[in-house]
C-alpha cells in the first residue's frame, strides 16, 4: 500500500482543494453573483456534457488502463497512439448530428425551459474536451503519474470558474461571456493536461500507426478484443455518469431550471463524502490492471479489504461532519436553497456506501466479468429513468434524490455480489463492523442537538467534538491499521 498511500494522500488534498474551491463556488459565488435560473442552466449544460462524456471519448481512458501493461516495445506506442484516434470515431459524426439536427436536439433539451435551445454546442463542446482529457489523464495513471492529472481534474477548472465568477460579481463580464469562458476553461484543461502526458511519454511510430489504420497487420495485438472492450466500456463509463447526472438532467426536464440549481448545490455537499474514493482510484486502477494481468489475486485481495476499510473510516467521518452540521450550514445560505437538505442526507448516504467498495470497481472494470456489470447498469438505469419520472413531478428535487438513492445502493450492492461470486473476495472485515457501530452512536449523539451559536461557530464547535472523539475511538479501537499509523505518523512530526 506504499504508493498507494503516498499518491492517495497527495490526491486527497488536492481533491479537497478543489472541492474547497468548489464550495466557494457553489455556496457564496454561484447562490449570490449570478441568478437562480442562470446557476440552473449552469448545472444542466455541464451534467448533460458529463453524461455524453463516456461516449464522446469512446471508453479509451478505461482500456488504456487494462490493457497498457500488456504491451511491450513499438506495440506499446502503437497502443497508446490508437487510444488517441478512436474518441475521433465519435466526435466527428457527433458534430455533424449536432450541425444538421441542432433544431431537433435544442427543442427537446428545452422542453421545459427555453433557456437551455442556444446552449446545445456548450454542451458537445465540453463533451469532447472532458472526453480528450480523461484520456490524456489515463495516459498518465499507466506511468504511475497521478498527482498533477488529479489537480487538473479537481482544482483547474474549479479555479478557472472562480475567476470567471469574481469578475461577473464586479461586472466586467456578462453572463454569456460567462458561458463561453466556460467552456474555454474545459479546452484549455484538455490541453494542458495533453502536454503533460507527451512530457512522461512521447508518441513514437506515428507513420506506423498511420498506416495501421488500413493494414490490419499492424495494428495492435488482440487489437478485436481491444475494440470490443472499449466499445462495451462505453456503457460502463455511461451508467457511471448518469447515476451522477442523470438527476440534475431529468430535473431540467421535467422542473423550472431554478431546481436544477438548488439540487446542485444539495448534490454538491453530499459529494464531498466521495473524493477519498476518487483520490485513491487515481493510483490503484492501473495497480488492480496489473495484478489481474499477472495474475497475483492473493495482493488483490488484501489491497481490496485495506482499501475498502480506509476508505469507509474516512468517508464515515464526512458523512457525520456534514449530516450533523447541515441544518446550520442550511442557515447560512438564501432561504430557496435550503429545500436540498433531505437531498443531502439521501445521496450522502448513497455515497458513504459507495466508499465501502473499495477497489471493487477496478476489480470489475479490468476483468473480462465488465459485460456482467454493464447489462446491470443498464437496467439500473432504466429503473433510475422510471422512478425519476415518478417521483419529480410528486416530490420535486426530494424526488430525484430518492430515486438517485435506490439506484445507487442496488448498483453498489450488486457489484459486490459480483465479484464475491467470480473471485470469492468480499470488501468487509471485522474492522468494517466497527466503524458502522461507531457510525450509528455518533450519528445517534450529535444529529439531534445544535449550540444556540451563529451557525458557523456552530459548525466549528460541533465538528471539533465530533470529529476529535469520532476519530480517538478510531485509534484506540485500532478499527484500521493503516489509519491507525497515519494518525501516529502525524503525531510523531508533531513531536
Amino acid at each position: 500500500m506504499g504508493i498507494v498511500i503516498k499518491q492517495s494522500f497527495s490526491n486527497l488534498i488536492t481533491t479537497y482543494l478543489g472541492f474547497a474551491i468548489g464550495a466557494l463556488n457553489t455556496l457564496f459565488l454561484y447562490i449570490n453573483f449570478m441568478s437562480e435560473d442562470y446557476y440552473g442552466l449552469v448545472s444542466f449544460i455541464v451534467s448533460t456534457a458529463m453524461i455524453l462524456m463516456p461516449v464522446t471519448a469512446f471508453g479509451v481512458h478505461n482500456t488504456l488502463v487494462k490493457f497498457y501493461s500488456a504491451y511491450k516495445g513499438r506495440e506499446q506506442s502503437v497502443f497508446l497512439n490508437w487510444m488517441l484516434i478512436l474518441p475521433l470515431l465519435v466526435a466527428i459524426p457527433g458534430a455533424l448530428i449536432c450541425f444538421f439536427f441542432y433544431e431537433k436536439i435544442g427543442l427537446f433539451l428545452a422542453t421545459k425551459n427555453e433557456i437551455v435551445y442556444d446552449y446545445v454546442w456548450y454542451i458537445f463542446i465540453i463533451a469532447v474536451s472532458s472526453a480528450y482529457f480523461e484520456a490524456f489523464f489515463a495516459w498518465s495513471k499507466v506511468q504511475f503519474k497521478t498527482i498533477f492529472g488529479n489537480f487538473m481534474k479537481e482544482v483547474f477548472h474549479r479555479l478557472g470558474i472562480t475567476t470567471l465568477l469574481t469578475l461577473l460579481a464586479f461586472d466586467s463580464i456578462t453572463v454569456d461571456t460567462f458561458l463561453k469562458a466556460l467552456v474555454g476553461v474545459y479546452v484549455l484543461r484538455m490541453f494542458v493536461m495533453n502536454v503533460y502526458a507527451f512530457m512522461l511519454k512521447r508518441p513514437k511510430h506515428i507513420r506506423y500507426t498511420i498506416t495501421s489504420l488500413t493494414t490490419n497487420r499492424r495494428r495492435p495485438e488482440n487489437f478485436m478484443a481491444i475494440l470490443k472492450y472499449t466499445s462495451l466500456i462505453i456503457i460502463a463509463g455511461s451508467v457511471a455518469n448518469l447515476l451522477l447526472d442523470l438527476d440534475k438532467v431529468m430535473l431540467g426536464l421535467y422542473k423550472e431550471i431554478e431546481n436544477v440549481a438548488y439540487y446542485s448545490v444539495a448534490i454538491y455537499i453530499a459529494t464531498v463524502i466521495a473524493v477519498p474514493a476518487r483520490a485513491m482510484h487515481q493510483i490503484t486502477y492501473p495497480m488492480v490492471a496489473k495484478m489481474l494481468n499477472n495474475k497475483r489475486y492473493d495482493d488483490m485481495r488484501k489491497l481490496y479489504h485495506k482499501s475498502s476499510l480506509t476508505l469507509f473510516v474516512i468517508a464515515s467521518l464526512l458523512f457525520l461532519l456534514i449530516v450533523c452540521n447541515i441544518a446550520s450550514l442550511y442557515d447560512m445560505v438564501t432561504v430557496n436553497y435550503r429545500t436540498g437538505l433531505y437531498v443531502v442526507l439521501c445521496i450522502g448516504a448513497a455515497k458513504l456506501l459507495d466508499n465501502c467498495l473499495g477497489i471493487n470497481n477496478a476489480i470489475l472494470y479490468n476483468s473480462d466479468y465488465y459485460r456482467i456489470i454493464l447489462v446491470l447498469g443498464v437496467l439500473l438505469i432504466i429503473v433510475a429513468v422510471i422512478l425519476n419520472t415518478v417521483f419529480i413531478p410528486i416530490y420535486g428535487i426530494n424526488g430525484a434524490a430518492i430515486a438517485t438513492f435506490v439506484a445507487s445502493v442496488l448498483y453498489t450492492l450488486f457489484k459486490i455480489i459480483i465479484v464475491y461470486k467470480k473471485f470469492g473476495m468480499q470488501p468487509f472485515t471485522k474492522g468494517s463492523f466497527k466503524t458502522f457501530v461507531l457510525l450509528i452512536l455518533f450519528f445517534s449523539a450529535f444529529y439531534f442537538w445544535d449550540f444556540t451559536f451563529h451557525p458557523f461557530v456552530n459548525i466549528a464547535l460541533k465538528s471539533i467534538l465530533l470529529g476529535g472523539s469520532y476519530l480517538l475511538a478510531i485509534y484506540f479501537l485500532n478499527v484500521s491499521q493503516d489509519v491507525t499509523q497515519a494518525i501516529d505518523g502525524v503525531l510523531k512530526r508533531r513531536k
